[in-house]
């Protein structure tokens, strides 16, 4: 029988991945046993065993980037992880490790390459974290999705395999729409913008939507809104009288009920998120996320900006141009250009082909 461990986490960016290729495993070798590393108390010791896996967690962190009381851990935090980690990799022993970024990512696969068990690393972005720029020199195999990432990996390695996507995301178009109206509360009748900052919410998105929160209405607009649990308690607040054309949320479960129902979409510009967005071809206005390495989203979104895919806004100008902008992906003509375009970068099969290329090491 062969064994697996699949680490990756912080974020849905990050997990939903490996999630994905988790299933295509099994699709593939049916009797294959599975286990997930991920960090405590992050997203992944939810989810995971919510897709029917077991998990294991480390006592682990990144640094933060100011000066911080938590930094003093990291040491004591990256030995213990280092350490659960050969404990984890000699009860289980794997025939391979897979990576699909995170903090826990780099400690087990760091073990796993001490120990010389084969590993591969999964890298989303046009820009690597530096996780899996760490790990690369230790990876015997590492699949991309954009071309862009090939500079910071070693050529003999690399395979160009796109984004893996949650399987319900790319059966999104046999989602019963009514159940979907149902299962959110949110009326048929009327146009639905879903918008999303990612797993953990984005507070230029969130912040932007409330500037322009009554010319939804007026504009008979319906919004299924995942803010993020941070920002949850605030918004729930500030919407309490919008609540007939306005459901907000901290995390949105049932994604192919939400892609099945929305009209348009605004979102981060996480490779992930992109990823999915290409298979469901919704028209989309896209906010990267200032505050990541090498502002990497800004580069993911003007890639599909150029194709005339998506439109784009940054964070900063939401206030001033954000409505303005959605209006335009409910414009007929607008909006069909914006869907036939993005449907033509979908990839479909990439969590097949990775997993794949996991059960050849």
């Amino acid at each position: 029988m062969k064994r697996i461990i699949l680490s990756g986490g912080g974020t849905g960016g990050h997990l939903f991945p490996a999630i994905a290729v988790a299933n295509a495993l099994r699709r593939l070798q049916p009797d294959v046993e599975l286990l997930f590393v991920g960090a405590q108390g992050r997203i992944e010791m939810e989810k995971v065993p919510q897709a029917g896996y077991r998990i294991e967690g480390l006592w682990i962190s990144g640094l933060q980037r100011s000066l911080s009381v938590q930094n003093l851990l990291f040491p004591i935090k990256l030995g213990s992880s280092l350490w659960r980690s050969y404990r984890i990799l000699r009860r289980f022993r794997p025939g391979a490790v897979v990576g699909t970024g995170g903090y826990a990512s780099g400690a087990l696969l760091q073990v796993a390459a001490w120990l010389r068990i084969p590993t591969l690393i999964q890298e989303q972005n046009s820009y690597p974290g530096i996780t899996n720029k760490l790990l690369a020199p230790y990876a015997h195999s590492i699949c991309l999705a954009y071309d862009d990432a090939r500079r910071f990996f070693p050529t003999d390695k690399i395979t160009m395999t796109g984004n893996p996507v949650r399987d319900n995301i790319r059966q999104f178009e046999t989602a019963d729409r009514n159940q979907a109206f149902e299962h959110f509360g949110l009326s048929p009748t009327q146009a639905v913008l879903l918008v999303t900052g990612g797993s953990l919410g984005a507070r230029g998105i969130n912040n932007g939507i409330l500037t322009h929160i009554d010319k939804f209405r007026q504009n008979n607009i319906q919004l299924l809104w995942q803010c993020g649990k941070l920002y949850y308690e605030e918004l729930q607040a500030a919407v309490a009288a919008y609540t007939d054309t306005i459901k907000l949320l901290p995390f949105i479960d049932r994604m192919d009920y939400a892609y099945a129902l929305a009209d348009a979409v605004v979102s981060r510009a996480g490779a992930s998120a992109i990823s999915e967005l290409c298979i469901v071809g919704k028209p989309t206005l896209l906010m990267p996320s200032p505050n990541v390495a090498e502002d990497h989203q800004t580069a993911n979104a003007q890639s599909l900006v150029k194709r005339q895919a998506a439109l784009m806004i940054r964070d900063a100008d939401a206030p001033e141009q954000l409505y303005e902008a959605i209006g335009q992906l409910f414009d007929p003509i607008q909006s069909a250009v914006l869907r036939q375009n993005i449907k033509q970068l979908a990839i479909y099969d990439a969590a097949e082909t990775i997993a794949q290329k996991v059960l050849d090491l």
